[in-house]
């Protein structure tokens, strides 16, 4: 899933949230000089005073859209721009007082001391700040892994655009030449990692996030490319005219200096992902607390019946590909990955997609006795019950899983993937879903927990997420579809 770029003066809020913090800072420091005490807030004419100011610069940033460009700008164009919004701060806060004619009531030196600190405090943060972002922006830690494809023609031009600029959020993972008859290793810094008939092979494989493509002129084997790339869901960035293809959302933005057209299976707003994270932070820490519980009660069943650690991490793949240690309360003995291999005949699921079984003999207490009966224990019923899932809340608070998604695959299963497979991996995984709620221990066609992951991704908002936990909630109450 996509996460847009904030437009307008929202792409600025961090500099809007600096200057409000500047401008309760002059005030407090304007107050302090003038009344010799340090807490404005505390008489209820000045803590008046300090609500308007917030209320004022808030708007002037918004409806003057004060903040656009900030990150281009130099420091003689910032000083300018930083008087010119503190001015009208200040004049629409003389203006009120002197409507109200209640301005005698305040002190003159306050409001000047408090404009004038504004523009000093006010300009140097956002000095400071514009340094800091384009020093530290540049790192590629955290940012989204990008291929560029480009026409061999001109992407020294086009790898220097897609590289001025710092802090748009990515960082590019590698170049692929749509023709490379010189048989180039690196352009401008960036190596080429691949053929352009390997690419799509290579984004399967490899954690690439999204796809910057600019090719001149209308080859097949880039429309081609670019279906490949929507069959996984990967996100493109298309730098030649529209790209027409039913299911995926489509919009218009700036790419390093360039204009796209974005084409994704779904995207979020950055307050969607604010408030999904909200989300996940909240529910992550209760059950964390409960994980810690349940750990505690049947951690010494676990070790009584198969001595050994409690938690069992395993390696997942998580979204887009980044790869991940899964940590889930141990079900199984101490040698179950090593005997899968021969149990690999019994899976239910027949193209080895996934793996399951009807009576895992793997499970901790799982036997089946002489007569045919079969005996079962702590780790069946802590399956049953999804009490081994608890200990996923820590990777949901360190930010490697959601509370809502789709399940992570192994890099076993992934390896398996065709391209339409891919698409499970473009949202973050979560403890539950859309397959589990549908009742995962009857679903046994991988192509149907595709075609419900892909319905998630495609269909996703916050309200879906409230409801598949609401369900999931539900269906652990009556044990229903645990497997």
């Amino acid at each position: 899933m996509y996460k847009r770029a904030a437009q307008g003066w929202l792409k600025h809020l961090d500099f809007i949230l600096l200057d409000e913090v500047c401008l309760q800072a002059a005030f407090i420091l304007a107050y302090l000089i003038r009344q010799h005490t340090l807490f404005p807030y505390s008489n209820s004419l000045y803590q008046a005073i300090g609500i308007l100011l917030f209320v004022y610069d808030l708007l002037v940033a918004v409806m003057m859209n004060s903040m656009h460009n900030v990150l281009k700008r130099g420091y003689y164009k910032e000083f300018t721009q930083t008087v010119k919004h503190c001015l009208m701060v200040f004049f629409l806060t003389i203006l009120w007082m002197f409507t109200l004619r209640n301005s005698d009531t305040y002190s003159r030196t306050v409001v000047f001391l408090t404009l004038l600190f504004h523009i000093a405090i006010g300009y140097g943060v956002r000095i400071l700040w514009k340094l800091f972002l384009h020093r530290f922006g540049a790192a590629d830690s955290g940012k989204q892994a990008m291929l560029a494809v480009l026409d061999p023609e001109y992407a020294d031009k086009m790898i220097e655009r897609l590289t001025s600029n710092p802090v748009d959020g990515y960082h590019l993972a590698g170049l692929v030449l749509t023709d490379n008859p010189e048989g180039k290793t690196e352009v401008g810094g960036v190596p080429v990692v691949c053929a352009f008939d390997e690419a799509a092979k290579y984004i399967c494989r490899e954690w690439i996030d999204s796809v910057f493509i600019s090719s001149r002129g209308s080859r097949p084997e880039v429309r081609q490319f670019m279906e490949r790339c929507v069959e996984m869901s990967v996100v493109i960035h298309y730098h030649v005219p529209s790209l027409g293809q039913d299911g995926t959302k489509q919009f218009v933005e700036k790419i390093g200096g360039s204009t796209v057209l974005t084409s994704s299976s779904n995207f979020a707003t950055p307050l969607q992902l604010i408030i999904k994270r909200i989300i996940d932070v909240l529910g992550g820490l209760v059950g964390s607390l409960l994980a810690l519980i349940v750990m505690a009660v049947v951690g010494p069943m676990i070790r009584k019946a198969s001595p050994g650690p409690i938690l069992y991490k395993s390696e997942r793949i998580g979204q887009n590909g980044r790869r991940f240690q899964m940590i889930k309360i141990r079900s199984m003995y101490l040698d179950a990955d090593a005997r899968k291999a021969s149990l690999m005949a019994q899976n239910r699921v027949k193209d080895g997609m996934m793996f399951k079984l009807d009576f895992d003999p793997r499970i901790i207490g799982n036997e089946e006795l002489p007569d045919g009966t079969r005996k079962t224990g702590i780790g069946e019923f802590i399956r049953k019950t999804s009490l081994d899932e608890f200990p996923q809340f820590f990777n949901v608070l360190k930010g490697d899983m959601s509370l809502v998604g789709t399940r992570p695959p192994t890099p076993d299963e992934w390896e398996k993937y065709e391209y339409h497979h891919r698409a499970r991996l473009a949202t973050k995984p979560g403890i539950t879903g859309m397959w589990q709620v549908s009742g995962r221990s009857e679903i046994t066609d991988f192509e149907e927990v595709v075609k419900l992951d892909t319905e998630y991704i495609q269909n996703w908002s916050i309200g879906l997420d409230i409801k598949i936990l609401l369900k999931t909630v539900w269906n652990v109450v009556t044990r229903k579809g645990a497997m």
